[in-house]
């Protein structure tokens, strides 16, 4: 059944009814295209010597910036406390907000433009702005209405965003004022009804409006435009002393704040939450807007645009069916034109034919879209942000809204510095780009990244201002403090690796000292193989940017002996959790020795320390598996070595959950154990031999690891040895002597001729 609003109570005896003359009203929807329309054409027909328009009153001083011709919305104002930059809130403003429209009209045409709303300084001090797009009303309590859905349910509408595209966003040319008087004739009665609805900050922030608009009626008379929403309206016409109005306002929190324009992001726009406006068809709203004539028609005509550049076919005849298809679903559910639930099924139908793949895509970039605003050089930024947009500039990292990859060769200057930009911000916190590994080929030579410029940036930006005033002299001290406050070993290592990766040698000597005294210091095996990596991964990055790294070199050194030093005996007696995490520990230690320059004596060091694993019989099982496994991979032990190992873990006397962990470190992971088994069927039949001899009572114990470790094998693999178990472990699948291609022993020669060609596809730089 559809709600009804309740009937409008009596009017308040403290109110009185709207004159004839006075200062214009408009109550508007924020973001809406057809009150931006109807507010263009109300001001065109009252001329008003000011408008006043809902938004932070510092804003004054920022306002004269909208005229610059380098201002392209959507844009938003953007307020932060001084002391916490953290502590911000955005005004998010597209071409087709009302607000933008009011500004934009009063300074072509020479009015005064006045923001009324409660100042930052208030607004920053008393609420969480990241709950709310206006910065107010996100720490009231109670329950909430909406009054758009209160009205639409009163109409008949379960939509509250069908109601509205149909009573004001399709609306005709008429009467440009009619509009506004018939919502706030709404609105006055919701709120006799519903008082402050669940916002009580509304009280104090219309409080304020007040105050500027009796300000600015006595500079300007009645010759006044008022552009909010439409929610505040009444409480503009109501009777109040200028005493009462600054009672409400009396001992309210301050904060120091500053005000600037940044860019916003039609992305951002749709998003409901964070800082976001709450707009799901941004782009379709700025169409509707921007269309001189025949909407429809126009945007079945991008819709096709772009489809036909993703290689989806779709012609002139599809455009003209689909547009009779929307006017005919627009009759069908009596809309006065067709909306966006008309348009998209259309598209779905006959641009798409009934696919929602194609129909994903113009939602994403037509229905939403990747617009990106701009905001001209002489808005207000903090030091760090001019010096980040330089940088920029001079390095041709345009910030963009859409997602895009960058990839990245070290060995050329220019991406050389994208990528210590890129590190750098990372470090200060200001996440513009993410790594995305595996996709710029193998080596240290070559990055990739993802990038996405958001608004958030901004609010990272002024938190990382503290630290400085430039991008490295900020990511230098921040690096330095981090280096100071680091309790880890693993956290310093990976400090240290930051700091090369973004080429901060000012900030290392400070980060070694704090390494050299923590590895010092600690005693814990497992921490030390776990901070391993990153310093071998260091080790690298640095030779690769021409950084000296010898005090890094040394620190390794040093941390690797500890390691093979203490790593038996820490291995002894562990429960199964911890020998799981210590496989991990000993993978990534085995994993950094490979590429590590100059590792020759190191590795067979480490050689040693694996085969002590492999035969102690105090390691658990999963340990022992995985020594062995890393020796055979590495050559160290031979495939008839290999056996006896195996045989031993997996003999009567072994328990069975320990025999199984066995397995599970010698065949389990992503490391190829599947195939080895396939192609060593010798050990195949061990396995084999050891799983159908499991006692039945000790079966269920051991059959979830058993899963888990046989469950990451690729189908092919899995398929491969229920075939070979199925016939028997053993049984010959070597082709008869004398087949042709086939010999009895590998050519070793023949083999190496293939090199050449595996470095070239894998992205090696030099060939052994």
């Amino acid at each position: 059944m559809t709600p009804t609003a309740p009937a409008p109570a009596a009017r308040a005896p403290g109110r009185a009814p709207r004159p004839a003359a006075g200062p214009l009203l408009l109550g508007v929807r924020h973001h809406g295209p057809g009150s931006a329309r109807g507010v263009r054409a109300a001001l065109d027909a009252g001329n008003p010597a000011a408008v006043l328009v809902e938004g932070p009153a510092e804003a004054d001083a920022l306002v004269t910036l909208a005229a610059d011709p380098a201002m392209r919305p959507p844009v938003a104002l953007l307020a932060h406390a001084v002391d916490d930059p953290g502590r911000a809130a955005f005004w998010p403003l597209a071409a087709f907000s009302p607000e933008w429209v009011a500004i934009r009209w009063a300074l072509d045409r020479g009015a005064a433009v006045r923001f009324i709303d409660l100042p930052a300084t208030h607004t920053l001090a008393t609420t969480d702005p990241a709950r709310d797009d206006h910065g107010a009303g996100a720490a009231d309590d109670g329950p909430r209405i909406d009054p758009i859905a209160e009205l639409a349910a009163t109409a008949g509408y379960e939509d509250p965003e069908r109601w509205w595209e149909d009573v004001v966003e399709l609306r005709g040319d008429g009467d440009p004022t009619a509009p506004f008087e018939a919502l706030a004739e709404a609105m006055d009665a919701l709120r006799e009804t519903y008082g402050h609805g669940g916002h009580p900050r509304d009280l104090v922030r219309e409080a304020y409006m007040r105050l500027r608009l009796r300000a600015a009626r006595k500079e300007f008379g009645d010759a006044v435009a008022v552009v909010c929403g439409a929610w505040h309206v009444p409480a503009l016409t109501r009777r109040t002393t200028a005493a009462a109005d600054r009672a409400l306002l009396k001992g309210l929190p301050k904060v120091r704040t500053e005000l600037t324009w940044v860019p916003w992001t039609h992305r951002r726009l749709a998003r409901r939450s964070g800082y976001g406006a709450g707009i799901d068809a941004p782009g379709w709203y700025a169409h509707l807007f921007g269309a001189p004539d025949r909407p429809v028609e126009r945007w079945m005509t991008e819709a096709a645009r772009l489809l036909r550049a993703e290689d989806h076919p779709v012609s002139s005849a599809h455009v003209i069916e689909a547009v009779r298809l929307a006017e005919a679903l627009a009759a069908l559910r009596g809309r006065p034109h067709p909306g966006l639930d008309e348009t998209t099924d259309a598209v779905r139908s006959v641009l798409c034919e009934g696919s929602d793949v194609p129909l994903a895509l113009v939602r994403d970039r037509l229905v939403v879209g990747d617009v990106l605003g701009r905001v001209p050089d002489s808005a207000p930024a903090v030091p760090l942000q001019r010096d980040l947009v330089r940088r920029q500039r001079t390095l041709r990292l345009r910030p963009e809204a859409a997602e895009r990859d960058l990839d990245l060769d070290l060995r050329k200057d220019g991406d050389g510095e994208r990528s210590r930009l890129l590190h750098r911000l990372r470090l200060l916190g200001v996440t513009w780009g993410t790594p995305a590994t595996g996709r710029a080929g193998t080596g240290t030579f070559r990055e990739a990244w993802r990038l996405r410029w958001e608004p958030e940036l901004h609010v990272q930006v002024a938190e990382a201002g503290v630290w400085g005033t430039t991008v490295e002299g900020a990511a230098t001290a921040r690096a330095r403090s981090r280096a100071r406050a680091a309790t880890g070993l693993a956290d310093i290592t990976a400090l240290a690796e930051q700091c090369l990766l973004a080429g901060l040698a000012d900030a290392l000597p400070a980060v070694m000292r704090a390494l050299a005294d923590r590895a010092a210091l600690d005693t814990d095996v497992a921490r030390l193989a776990q901070a391993f990596p990153a310093l071998a991964r260091a080790l690298r990055y640095g030779d690769v940017r021409g950084t000296d790294t010898a005090a890094l070199a040394e620190v390794a050194t040093g941390l690797l002996e500890r390691i093979c030093v203490g790593l038996p005996p820490a291995c002894a007696g562990l429960d199964a959790d911890a020998a799981t995490a210590m496989r991990e520990r000993i993978d990534g230690v085995h994993q950094a020795l490979g590429p590590l320059p100059g590792a020759g004596s190191t590795a067979d060091r480490w050689a040693g320390v694996l085969r002590r694993l492999a035969d102690r019989d105090r390691v658990p099982g999963v340990l022992r598996g995985r020594a062995a496994r890393l020796l055979l991979d590495e050559g160290r032990i031979s495939d008839d070595e290999t056996a006896p190992l195996m045989s031993r873990a997996l003999s009567p006397g072994t328990p069975p959950a320990d025999a199984a962990g066995w397995i599970d470190g010698f065949v389990g992971g992503a490391s190829g154990g599947g195939l080895l088994l396939v192609h060593d069927e010798r050990l195949l039949g061990l396995v084999d031999d050891w799983l159908t001899g499991v006692p039945a009572e000790a079966f269920t114990s051991v059959l979830p690891l058993l899963r888990r470790t046989f469950s990451e094998y690729e189908p092919g693999v899995r398929r491969t040895l229920g075939e070979l178990v199925a016939r028997g472990p053993g049984a010959s699948r070597s082709p008869a002597p004398g087949t042709p291609g086939f010999a009895p022993a590998p050519d070793r020669e023949r083999a190496d001729a293939v090199l050449p060609l595996l470095h070239l596809v894998l992205g090696r730089e030099t060939t052994p």
